[in-house]
């Protein structure tokens, strides 16, 4: 294109790719996680209390006694490269780097903290993306998640004069792809055990019953995804069933249920000894599930009687989740860009 005498410079042109995840604290200190949860905790998709009665009990209360606890979480499972979940989130948007063409420039954001939605949809509208697809890394839809994610972005473009065209990634809870990746990852997990579990658990994170009868189609995305995963492990599986549960409760309200750490309690009793336990609904793993599930899961199974413990990874960045991220993101992007 020419520009008339004395245009400011524009890059044109490109196509961005925006993967985006929940979010973690700077460090795991008390200070960075109090500022993480403050802004995770006040945003009103993901605690439907009104603000007037919610904030004195979240700044009067959890914020003073909740950031110290949760700093100790963290700094079980933190790693040189720091958070688990920015580090893998990190690694997924350079592995896709130059997977859908030349113009296609795949970056990174955290819902909370950094970096921020905003942020980067700035960073690559300045590198030319006229077109940009947010891809929340949610596979099952829930208000709390995937539709936060998308308001963060729609409000960054509510502040641009000259806004990119924008397209968001939808729930892929039942896509092929994704069951596929599950599915090979779980069993290249469980042939490396030297055990047989009696039960394998799918494990998604928990969300708060009355979401379900507003209309939120969480559970029975969790559900979809279970019995499809199910009926691609039926060999492996033997007979046993992949029994759902939901972990994270959070306050006093009721939530969806069977609750993961009663369950993981109540199996010894049972006879099941030998448990694995996988979290289809993490793209990447995290606090929820390398200190909630794979430290105190364990904790809690064993002290129960159990013998045998095992967590199954996240896809994270493996070969196999790379590849179905690829898959589910050139769909997206048809119409936009070339196949690479």
């Amino acid at each position: 294109m020419i520009w008339p005498e004395k245009h400011v410079p524009v890059a044109t042109g490109r196509i961005g790719v925006l993967l985006v995840n929940l979010g973690t604290p700077d460090a795991p200190e008390p200070g960075a996680v109090r500022r993480y949860l403050g802004e995770f905790l006040s945003d009103r998709r993901v605690v439907e209390i009104p603000p007037l009665l919610w904030q004195p009990i979240l700044r009067g209360i959890i914020l003073r006694t909740r950031p110290k606890k949760s700093a100790h979480a963290y700094g079980l499972v933190w790693r040189e490269d720091g958070s688990p979940l920015a580090a893998i989130t990190r690694a997924q948007a350079m592995a896709l780097e130059g997977a859908f063409g030349s113009e296609v420039i795949v970056d990174h954001a955290m819902r909370y903290g950094k970096p921020a939605i905003a942020e980067r949809l700035d960073v690559l509208k300045a590198r030319g993306c006229e077109r940009i697809l947010v891809a929340p890394l949610y596979p099952q839809y829930c208000a709390a998640t995937t539709a936060t994610a998308n308001d963060a972005a729609f409000a960054a473009l509510a502040a641009m004069r000259w806004q990119p065209a924008l397209r968001t990634l939808p729930p892929y809870h039942d896509h092929p792809a994704y069951i596929e990746a599950l599915r090979a990852s779980v069993e290249a997990h469980l042939a490396a055990l030297d055990f047989a579990p009696d039960a394998i658990l799918a494990s998604f994170h928990g969300m708060p019953e009355r979401t379900l009868h507003l209309g939120d189609p969480y559970h029975c995305h969790c559900q979809k995804t279970a019995r499809l995963l199910g009926e691609a492990l039926k060999e492996v599986l033997g007979g046993r069933e992949l029994t759902v549960t939901f972990q994270s409760r959070f306050g006093r309200a009721k939530w969806l249920e069977p609750a993961t750490d009663v369950t993981l309690a109540a199996l010894p009793a049972k006879g099941v000894k030998k448990v694995a336990i996988v979290a289809p609904g993490f793209a990447a793993d995290c606090l929820e599930t390398l200190e909630e599930l794979e430290i105190r899961g364990r904790s809690t199974f064993l002290a129960a009687g159990g013998t045998h413990f095992a967590y199954l990874p996240c896809l994270n960045d493996s070969a196999g989740g790379i590849d179905m991220l690829r898959t589910i993101l050139r769909g997206e992007l048809a119409g936009w860009s070339q196949p690479a």
